[in-house]
């Protein structure tokens, strides 16, 4: 049993499905017709086929499509021609031929050129990702940096303050240090030696 296939559409598969459409679109047959034989010949659904001619390949060829119905209209009237004009519509159908021929070409040149826009601009668009990826990454880099000193600022402004508030109050000690150093000093009684050589005590 076939597996049926869901990976990406390639180009060639693209054109395949394009010529295929086209000609039953030309031959009078059906679209669900078109995606079926696409289908097995690629082991794709046909499902799968009429959604990627509905979303993508049908906008490349929207002048194929017109063409190819006028070429239907041109072979349903060729047919009823008569056979004493037999000659003349073998002649028509040649030259029509000639314009199938220049449609698939002009189709595959415009789908290439179509192609190779879209395909600059996917290339133009991963570059610019990669370029604002590699900004973003250099931009958290950065702010990891800023947040790891804010963090060693905080700590540092922390110590300061601690150490700011262990001055603030030695020199608070040391002050009233200083005050009951006067204060006892102002407490103690002064004596002094008279002159018969006695200790008297001396007033303020």
């Amino acid at each position: 049993m076939t597996t049926t296939r869901q990976d990406a559409w390639t180009q060639d598969e693209d054109l395949l499905l394009a010529e295929v459409v086209l000609r039953h679109i030309r031959e009078g047959g059906t679209q669900l017709g078109a995606f079926e034989e696409v289908g097995r010949t690629l082991s794709r659904t046909a499902a799968a086929c009429g959604f990627r001619w509905n979303s993508y390949v049908r906008k490349q060829y929207k002048s194929g499509i017109e063409l190819a119905k006028k070429q239907r209209k041109e072979l349903k009237k060729q047919v009823n021609v008569e056979a004493s004009d037999n000659d003349q519509v073998e002649s028509e159908l040649d030259s029509e031929s000639l314009n199938v021929s220049d449609l698939r070409l002009k189709d595959v040149i415009h789908f290439l050129v179509e192609y190779e826009k879209s395909e600059n601009q996917v290339q133009a668009v991963i570059k610019e990702n990669k370029n604002l990826t590699f900004q973003v990454q250099k931009l958290q880099e950065q702010i990891k940096e800023l947040q790891e000193e804010n963090h060693t600022l905080e700590n540092n402004i922390q110590l300061i303050e601690e150490d700011y508030k262990a001055l603030i109050e030695i020199m608070e000690r040391a002050r009233k240090m200083v005050v009951l150093q006067e204060d006892e000093r102002s407490k103690k009684v002064k004596f002094q030696m008279d002159r018969n050589g006695n200790l008297e005590r001396v007033e303020k």
